[in-house]
């Protein structure tokens, strides 16, 4: 057997001795009450999946015994952990970034010369991707500064300029219950200060905000970008090709003349391989745009069309005029060779004569035709580059977007990981996750009033941009932890996370999944202020942001668990509990209670939160540091939990939530972030509080 670490005993209950009066019937601080609940709890910490010990780190454990309903025990274990994930994920998103910026500025270099008002798009896009590469990597290398075991950004670092892209007190809260009814259930809860950049501040709004003033019309994707750079090759390629065989056509003499055709008839094919629809669609865009050129012009699609046709045409003419001429050739000629010499002189000449018009036409056509798709595809790499740098706003504002979606891109992935190896064993989760996709869903306890108005429109915009990302499962190098941390590749915008597995489990997984088919995400943010800032938004502020958001994850959220339900299994449902038939009444309720005009209307993160567990999704909860809002939040969840899927009694019900908060985990996540085991909470705060987040008195002040 491995050592594993220490097991604390601060205090033993004998059997038969009564613990103190506020603590009838739970101990906590690592207490366990009868010898074989030792060894119990010893078993399931060294026993922990090792895929799970790799990803969590400085683990705090807290166990809790609950009487249920019917007199019974519940053994209940709360842990909380860091992750590595915290400093690592944004490392390799910073390096992502750099490497993205570096191939734009090349790609936009290497386009060539450049009318003066593209040669000064060029210009912003180079200047732009410098600065932000300069800044990335000066943050890259003081993480680099850091120890290799740093995992926790305290809510005192949160404004530091190189911790922008951290999230902040970034912790699993896991919850494990044993009970007469179950055994070894897990329910997670990733919690972090909401993704936002304070570094920055929020005097002037938040990425919401911010973004709204920048837009652009004009944009193409990375695959669109990389076709016309190709057919910026072709066309440098085609239009020397053409002219060259045009006047090798003149040149030559008749034995040779179908040899040359035939080549020029391969560069006709060569010509209309290049017709392609980028083309087409970019002319109408530059055209929209007004945007100056080389050639100064406006195109349109039935000129775009008549340039190709007059090319087609003008192979053709020659084709027809070499046929004619080869004809003539076949014709019977005098014997003697006087005769035949001049014949062939004169017909030679002819030749010449007639084939020059035709000649000239052809490389008039191909130099127009060429020229309007050179501008085209110009035009779309130019705008493909803008697109993604200098149309993203400001530097400042990209690197407040780039940080933000940092913070939740590094808690999400800390959850999927928990999740997918919770649910590895369980066919059903990973056909979901395969067909549908991973459910994230987003508890913000923000209110709508001062700064963190801005915090919560940094946070929507970072929980929207992770739409974009998707997992895949891959099979690990090896048997090291590192080597099954998960690893980023792609840009800004299409990033995929590689999540490693060690090989006996990979090779069980379905074909599916270990086939390298993409998991795609699909964000939620619900968002109920609770704080005594939200009783002076509800009064003289204003509320719509949380409204607005609310409203629009309550239909996505629809959508999510009716793809869900369209690809459910014919044996079954995805779901632990009440099943996919309990989720359109939780979804009317949901529904209503996001309509209703009520003050702190908590339901709705309760509804949401079942519906996420429900449908196997990821729980995430913030609040400005996840200090003390979130603990209030996460301990409320733990508790209803136990009475509503474990029995535990109704009549414990307080006393069980206030042991949690007293003496639980949350206490010790507020003692390594400030130093002191107090939430940071006023008497006249708590009074405008929802009851049900109100802590105990004593571990407040």
């Amino acid at each position: 057997v491995n050592e594993a670490g220490e097991v604390t005993v601060s205090r033993l209950q004998m059997e038969g001795e009564t613990p103190p009066d506020h603590k009838v019937w739970y101990l906590c601080n690592n207490t366990v009450w009868e010898k074989r609940f030792i060894y119990l709890y010893i078993y399931i910490y060294i026993n922990e999946p090792f895929c799970v010990c790799a990803v969590l780190c400085a683990q705090v454990c807290k166990v809790y015994r609950f009487q249920t309903e019917d007199q019974r025990w519940l053994l209940v274990r709360e842990q909380m952990s860091e992750t590595p994930l915290s400093f690592s994920l944004p490392k390799q998103l910073l390096s992502a970034l750099i490497r993205s910026h570096l191939v734009s500025v090349q790609e936009v270099k290497e386009i060539g010369d450049l009318s003066p008002h593209w040669e000064g798009l060029r210009h912003d896009v180079v200047s732009h991707c410098d600065r932000l590469i300069g800044c990335y990597q000066e943050t890259l290398a003081e993480l680099d500064k850091l120890s290799a075991s740093s995992c926790f950004k305290s809510s005192g670092s949160k404004s530091d300029k190189h911790l922008q892209f951290v999230p902040t007190n970034l912790h699993s809260q896991r919850m494990e219950v044993t009970g007469p009814h179950s055994t070894g259930v897990w329910y997670e809860v990733i919690t972090f200060g909401a993704p936002a950049d304070h570094h920055q501040a929020f005097k002037h709004g938040g990425l919401k905000k911010l973004l709204s003033k920048h837009t652009h019309r004009v944009s193409y994707s990375r695959d669109e970008s990389s076709r016309a750079r190709e057919l910026l090759a072709s066309v440098a390629q085609l239009q020397p090709l053409v002219f060259g065989l045009a006047e090798e056509l003149l040149a030559v003499s008749l034995d040779h003349l179908l040899k040359v055709l035939d080549s020029s008839h391969q560069t006709g094919l060569f010509v209309h391989a290049l017709k392609d629809e980028l083309v087409k669609s970019a002319l109408l865009e530059l055209r929209g745009n007004h945007t100056p050129t080389n050639q100064e012009a406006e195109y349109d699609e039935e000129e775009w069309d008549r340039a190709w046709a007059n090319v087609a045409m003008s192979l053709s003419c020659i084709v027809v005029m070499v046929d004619r001429l080869q004809g003539r050739e076949d014709r019977p000629l005098a014997v003697t060779s006087s005769s035949i010499l001049t014949w062939m002189n004169l017909l030679s000449g002819n030749i010449k004569e007639q084939l020059l018009p035709l000649v000239v036409t052809l490389r008039d056509c191909v130099r127009e035709a060429v020229g309007k798709a050179r501008a085209a595809m110009t035009f779309v790499v130019l705008q493909g580059a803008v697109a993604s740098t200098v149309a993203q706003g400001p530097v400042h504002i990209v690197q407040r977007r780039h940080a933000v979606f940092s913070q939740a891109l590094s808690a999400v992935v800390c959850g999927f990981l928990l999740k997918l190896y919770g649910g590895l064993e369980d066919p059903d989760f990973l056909l979901q996750l395969h067909s549908v996709g991973l459910l994230v869903q987003f508890e913000g306890l923000l209110s709508t009033y001062g700064d963190e108005v801005g915090m919560l429109e940094d946070m929507e915009v970072g929980v929207s941009d992770l739409s974009r990302v998707a997992f895949t499962v891959i099979e690990a190098n090896g048997e090291q932890p590192d080597d099954l941390l998960p690893t980023l590749s792609g840009a800004w915008g299409s990033l995929v996370v590689q999540v490693p597995l060690p090989y006996e489990t990979f090779r069980s997984l379905p074909q599916e999944v270990k086939g390298g088919r993409l998991i795609r995400v699909h964000p939620v943010l619900f968002n109920i202020g609770i704080n005594q800032q939200q009783s002076l938004a509800e009064r003289f502020g204003d509320s719509s942001l949380q409204e607005r958001l609310n409203q629009q994850s309550c239909e996505r959220l629809r959508a999510y668990c009716d793809s869900l339900r369209d690809a459910g299994p014919p044996r079954g449902s995805f779901c632990p509990s009440a099943g996919l038939q309990a989720l359109p009444v939780l979804l009317s309720s949901l529904d209503r209670s996001v309509e209703t005009k009520k003050r702190k209307n908590v339901g709705v993160l309760w509804i949401a939160a079942m519906v996420c567990r429900e449908v196997n999704g990821v729980r995430l909860t913030s609040c400005k540091s996840a200090k003390d809002r979130s603990a209030m939040s996460v301990t409320l969840e733990q508790v209803v939990l136990l009475r509503e899927r474990h029995a535990l009694g109704r009549q414990h019900f307080s006393a069980a939530l206030d042991c949690m908060r007293r003496d639980g985990c949350r206490m010790d996540n507020v003692q390594k972030n400030v130093g002191s085991r107090k939430f940071a909470f006023s008497g006249v705060q708590l009074l405008t509080f929802p009851k049900l987040y109100r802590p105990p008195d004593g571990s407040f002040g």
